[in-house]
Parts: structure tokens; sequence; C-alpha cells
């Protein structure tokens, strides 16, 4: 895959590096480099890569926060500081050998993962390609990522307990179950040669089957939908903007690094054409959701609608942001921001509740994506693509109702009435946003914020 990429695969330990490429050029700018150097790029790749896809957790923290009420902000930020620290411990302890374990076609053995070298050797093996914990901090990420997407979606209503509990098995056993398929060159890359080259099913549609099931099960917020329904006011669309900002930016990460090389100038070509398809998509994706929003609101914008555009448009390059052209990226972007917008509004139709619309972004649009994959990657083919789209969506979703289902029986799933009344901020933390010094007397009711 290094340097002329048309499918992605993350094999136990990393791709190996493919050196020759080097030799495909002529002239000294070109040269092949050492295998040492190529260690050393590398490396900085997914070291790079994975503090930009680690930012995300921000954006998505912010982009949260802007969605909900206020009297929910403090207990958001605690739930995505607390799903990034879980995840991480999770794949260290469990996930990460299931997911490239590879002593099946269907999942690897649970274990601890360890390095296959450390900084005391005395001699550094080259022959990975690259430092084992690089590329272990990168795969982390990427699972942290699909654990906030279930996140926005239950916003407002879900236990903080019952979420972490679920956290833990989505990143331990749900999502590298489904990512050893693939990435773990299980049987959808073997048997179907699916392609998803950073994750629009594997991360993003993964996250958004996870938060549909969980969506499902708790139900919408109390004055949501029906003759009632009162307003749910943001409490910071600019907060919003600034969490849809970060995501951009993180994304060239997320996309980027995935090119799991850069010890050649082929690949560095390449990861400059991920680089720009990427942020066209987004670009063309928020054009589009602005345009869309005046069409639906009679002439008047709606800033939501544009930034769900923008993460409509990255999830949707995700699956292949190597093979398209720029105006192919475009295309892409675009109907994945169409997609998101009329899929928010199928979601209201069907009674719903997604506080940020993270399944009509991640869901919907990484379905597409996925589908595209073949327009411009010819070893893709639709077929390949819809078995590994409906398997990943069977398998998520059944498994992660299950996992909500037993969760709601034992334990509960949903705030009480009277505590998602008061918000979730002062019935889960007993603080609000503002202080954490805020003096609150549990004897006196408290009055609900807005």
């Amino acid at each position: 895959m290094i340097g002329t990429t048309n499918t992605r695969k993350k094999l136990f330990g990393g791709a190996l590096v493919a050196l020759a490429a080097g030799a495909l050029f002529a002239g000294p700018a070109q040269a092949q480099v050492t295998d040492e150097t190529a260690f050393v790029f590398n490396t900085l790749l997914f070291l790079i890569g994975g503090f930009l896809v680690m930012l995300m957790a921000a954006g998505f923290a912010m982009l949260e926060v802007g969605f909900v009420r206020t009297k929910h902000a403090a207990a958001i930020c605690l739930k995505n500081i607390a799903l990034y620290s879980i995840a991480g411990l999770m794949f260290y302890l469990v996930g990460y050998q299931v997911m490239y374990g590879g002593q099946t076609p269907y999942f690897g053995l649970p274990a601890i993962w360890g390095p296959s070298e450390i900084a005391s050797d005395a001699e550094i093996a080259l022959d990975t390609g690259y430092a084992a914990a690089s590329d272990w901090f990168f795969q982390m990420v990427f699972v942290a990522t699909a654990a906030s997407i279930v996140s926005g979606t239950i916003a407002e209503r879900v236990k903080l307990g019952p979420f972490f509990i679920f956290v833990v098995v989505l990143t331990a056993v749900i999502y590298p179950v489904q990512g050893s398929w693939e990435w773990g060159a299980g049987w959808l890359d073997s048997e179907f040669g699916f392609s998803d080259f950073a994750g629009s099913t594997l991360v993003h549609s993964t996250g958004g089957w996870a938060a549909l099931a969980g969506a499902i099960l708790l139900g919408a917020r109390t004055g949501r939908f029906g003759p009632n329904a009162t307003p749910m006011v943001p409490s910071s669309l600019p907060l919003a903007t600034l969490g849809t900002f970060i995501l951009w930016f993180g994304w060239f990460g997320f996309n980027g690094a995935s090119q799991l090389a850069m010890g050649s100038a082929a690949d560095a070509v390449a990861i400059s054409q991920i680089f720009a398809n990427t942020n066209m998509a987004a670009a063309a994706g928020v054009v589009t959701a602005y345009l869309l929003s005046l069409l639906i609101g009679g002439g008047k914008a709606n800033l939501a609608y544009c930034l769900n555009g923008a993460l409509a448009g990255l999830v949707s390059i995700t699956a292949e942001p190597l093979t398209p052209t720029i105006m192919e990226a475009i295309g892409i972007g675009a109907v994945g921001a169409v997609i998101a917008t009329f899929g928010a509004k199928f979601l209201e139709a069907v009674r719903i509740d997604d506080v940020v619309g993270a399944i009509p972004v991640h869901l919907f649009a990484g379905i597409w994506g996925t589908m595209a994959v073949p327009l411009t990657n010819s070893d893709a083919s639709f077929f390949g693509q819809a078995v590994g789209v409906g398997a990943i969506g069977a398998f998520v979703f059944v498994s992660s109702f299950v996992v909500w289902l037993i969760l709601k029986i034992t334990v509960g799933i949903r705030l009480s009435p009277d505590a998602e009344n008061v918000g979730g901020d002062l019935s889960e933390l007993g603080h609000p946003a503002g202080s954490i010094f805020a003096a609150i007397d549990p004897g006196k009711p408290s009055a609900p914020a807005d």
C-alpha cells in the first residue's frame, strides 16, 4: 500500500515499509533513504497523526458542550475526558491484541499489549518499519473517536456510570473485533477485498451504530417531541463551531497518517494528496449544507447544518482520501452533507433524539463514503463494500443493543425525570459548569437551568 495505496491494511504491528518505491524514481531528490531514516520518518508520522487525532477528543467535547443545554455542560466535559481515558486503558489491556493478534480471521486473543522494542535495547530492529509504541498510540486514538461519537447522540439523559461501562465494552471488545475483520487482515479483507482507508465504517459508522442502539433504548429527552415539545436551546454555538474547527484540523492526522509510511517521495506525495482531498471534501460539505439550509429555512441559514455539513464531508472522504481527484473529493463531501442534512430530518420524523446529529454525520455519511470507494478505487468492489458495511453494521448494532439493554435492566441507563430536569451538572457532578466551588445545598431543591 505504501506510495500507491489502493487499499487500507493495518496488520498486527502495522504495515511493512516499502522502501523499494524510492527506486522507481530517478534523481537525488527522490533517492531511496536508509532503513533507519525511513523508520524515523514513519514513526514520526504515526506520532504526529496520533496527537492530531487525540486533539479531536477536545473537538468532540467542545462540539457536544456547544450543542447541549447549559445545565449539562460540565457533565459532558467529564464524560468526554473520561471516555478518552477509558478507551486508552482498555485498548492497552485487551483491545489491541483482539484487533491485531490475528489468531483467527474474526478476532485475536485478549492480552495486554507490549512493545516489540524499547529504547534501552542494544539494537533496534528496523524490519517493522516504525516504533511499535507509535503504532499502538495511533491505533488507540482511533478507538476513542468511536466512543466520542456515541457520547454526543445520547447526551443530556444518559447516566455517567452506565455510559462508562458501555465504553469499556465498546473499546475492549466491539470496536476491536470488527476492526480485526479489515485492518487486522481478517475475513472481510482476505475474502471480500473490503476497503476502508481511514475508517468511514470501521470508526465512524461503528460509533454511529452504537449510538443508534443507545438512542433507541434511552428514548428522547423529556420535551423533545410531541405536542408539548419545548425548544432545546444549545448552550453555545460558538463553542460548537470551535469544536468543528478542531475536528477538521485533527482530521488531517486521521486521514493523512493512515498512509502508514513517510519514508519515500511517493509517500510524501500521497500524504499531500490526502490532505488536499480531506480539506476540500469538508469545504464542499459546508457550502452544500449552507445552500440546503437556505432552501429548508426559507432563505435563512442554519449554523448547525453547516457545522455538521463539514463533518459529514470529512467522514465521507475518510474511506478513500487518496485515489479521488480533488474535484471527485468535492463531490463526495457534498453528497455526504446532503445525506447528513436530510438524515437529521429523518431522525426527527421517526422521533430518534440525536443531540449533536452524530448518527446522520457518522453513520449515514460513513456508509455513503464507504460505498463510494469503488468510484475512484478500482481495487474495491461494490459487492465487497456492501458486505463490509452490512456485516459491521449488524454486528455493532446488535452487540451494542444487547449491552445497552443489559445495562438498562440491571443498573438503569437514564437519568430520573427530576435529575434530567435539574441537569447533569448538579445531579451527577454536584456543581455547575461555571465553578466547582459553587455552594450546592443538597437539602434544597435546585431550580432547573436552561
